[in-house]
């Protein structure tokens, strides 16, 4: 079953303004927000999510760092090259765009440590370690700060499970940034990998 790409003749009708919206200037929503409007809740949950992430106590490159670590991690091929043009316009390093698509390591030691407190949430299902922890304060991050990297992940987790699931198309302006997980073979993740 292929998942619709709603536009404002499509939608049903509470996600209609949302739509709108989120096109900004162009008037175009991105593909994901097309799918999502399927469902007009989980619409408005994203777009709230996502407008009071951009206003937390991360800056604008951390919050990138914690978004691209969450696409890296959830193999989300259609978030990545997003983020990646969202990198670019925070100022992030080309280096460090580079690195948050390839996984290696950042040039900021602060950078690396909210990566690795990142991971860590998602590949332990939120339950990290005092050690872990105690890194990430460590780096100069405070208590704050560990919840809004848990905001930005509630966020990700929107758009990459329903990627995931719908398939969404990769839109057109970021065709150019495509991108495939280093290391996995297409099919590999259905099969199951050893």
């Amino acid at each position: 079953m292929a998942f619709k790409l709603h536009d404002a003749t499509t939608a049903p009708d509470a996600s209609i303004a949302l739509l709108k919206a989120s096109g900004g200037p162009s008037g175009r929503a991105s593909n994901v927000e097309r799918v999502m409007a399927e469902s007009p809740e989980l619409l408005e949950a994203f777009a709230t999510a996502y407008g009071l992430f951009g206003r937390s106590s991360l800056s604008a490159i951390e919050q990138q760092v914690v978004a691209q670590t969450a696409n890296y991690e959830n193999t989300c091929e259609y978030c990545m090259p997003w983020h990646t043009t969202y990198c670019i316009a925070a100022g992030m390093a080309p280096g460090d765009v580079t690195a948050l698509r390839e996984n290696t390591p950042l040039s900021s030691p602060r950078l690396e440590a909210l990566r690795h407190f990142t991971r860590s949430l998602i590949q332990n299902r939120g339950k990290v370690s005092p050690a872990e922890r105690d890194a990430f304060f460590a780096a100069g991050f405070a208590e704050r700060q560990a919840l809004d990297v848990v905001l930005g992940l509630a966020m990700k987790l929107m758009t990459n499970y329903t990627n995931s699931i719908a398939g969404t198309p990769l839109d057109e302006k970021v065709r150019h940034l495509a991108w495939k997980k280093p290391g996995i073979a297409m099919g590999s993740l259905a099969a199951g990998s050893k």
